[in-house]
């Protein structure tokens, strides 16, 4: 699918490695009003974020991002205004959750260490371009396939598959 320019530009929000499920989905207030819960989100380990996120802020995690849980916690931090995540690798549940809402995700091994809590980066979800506007640094990651872009493009799974019913009608 041919589109336009995808960039999301923002600030950064970093966490070290094997960050799980619960400890952004505290079960504290994930049985509550989705407001309620998202008043919370990432609390645990940024005491600022749930307060301080901002429409189009990236998420910095290290390894095995993700881990521990099939929760999905990528479309909450979706929801809350994270434009894009970046992570040295991640977890494979984690990384479905996340394509499948719709939220991309960049595994760019030790080039995460040249991106900082704070930094300002910009990132080209179609070429996998990520500039840190606070050091200069650049850094080129692995473009998604067309079908991974696809899903991405039009906001995740669900509506990837409603976008394609018509396909389907043969089938009742």
């Amino acid at each position: 699918m041919e589109s336009k320019e995808w960039i999301v530009e923002g600030n950064v929000w970093k966490v070290g490695d094997n960050v799980n499920a619960e400890s952004f989905m505290s079960g504290t207030w994930g049985h509550g009003p989705y407001e309620l819960f998202m008043e919370h989100i990432g609390e645990m380990l940024i005491p600022d974020f749930p307060k301080k996120v901002r429409k189009g802020d990236t998420l910095v995690g290290g390894s095995n991002f993700g881990c521990s849980s099939g929760r999905n916690f990528a479309a909450p931090l979706k929801d809350k205004g994270i434009g894009v995540v970046l992570c040295r690798t991640s977890a494979r549940s984690f990384y479905r959750n996340a394509v499948n809402s719709g939220l991309p995700i960049f595994n760019i091994g030790k080039d995460i260490e040249k991106i900082n809590m704070g930094d300002r980066v910009r990132v080209n979800v179609r070429t996998g371009e990520i500039k840190n506007l606070t050091t200069g640094e650049e850094i080129k990651a692995k473009e998604f396939p067309d079908f991974i872009m696809d899903i991405l493009e039009v906001g995740g799974i669900i509506p990837r598959i409603l976008s394609r019913r018509s396909e389907y009608e043969h089938l009742k």
